[in-house]
């Protein structure tokens, strides 16, 4: 049996949602240990902010559900981009309306960590 053509495989973007997560936690962790729990908090919050809005992009395309129209495939994926961005900055605002992180080191460092994890994609979405 031939092997699949690139089209036909799909990437698994499980993985790099679970190394987000991953990231999340270790950060959180560091925090605890180092600083407590008010600085834990600011590092959920902020692998939160990037973690939530890549959830919903990867939700919003459809790419772990079935595969759609090519046309229909680049315009799910400018809404689910826009979607992402106005997720983003609405997290963002909410956070510091309501909770702001006490901790803005372990805040901002969770939420570029997470955000880095994009920089392992080729080797995470691989089969």
């Amino acid at each position: 049996m031939a092997s699949l053509t690139a089209m036909q495989r799909r990437p698994n973007y499980r993985r790099l949602l679970q190394a987000q997560a991953s990231a999340i936690v270790v950060i959180t962790l560091l925090a605890l240990v180092t600083d407590g729990q008010e600085a834990a908090t600011s590092a959920v919050t902020g692998g939160l902010i990037c973690l939530l809005p890549n959830l919903f992009f990867v939700w919003r395309l459809g790419v772990l559900g079935n595969r759609r129209q090519a046309r229909r495939f680049v315009s799910n994926f400018y809404r689910a981009e826009a979607g992402k961005l106005g997720l983003t900055v609405a997290l963002f605002a909410l956070v510091f309306v309501s909770v702001p992180p006490s901790n803005l080191a372990f805040f901002f460092g969770a939420y570029v960590a997470v955000h880095f994890m994009h920089w392992l994609a080729p080797w995470l979405l691989r089969g």
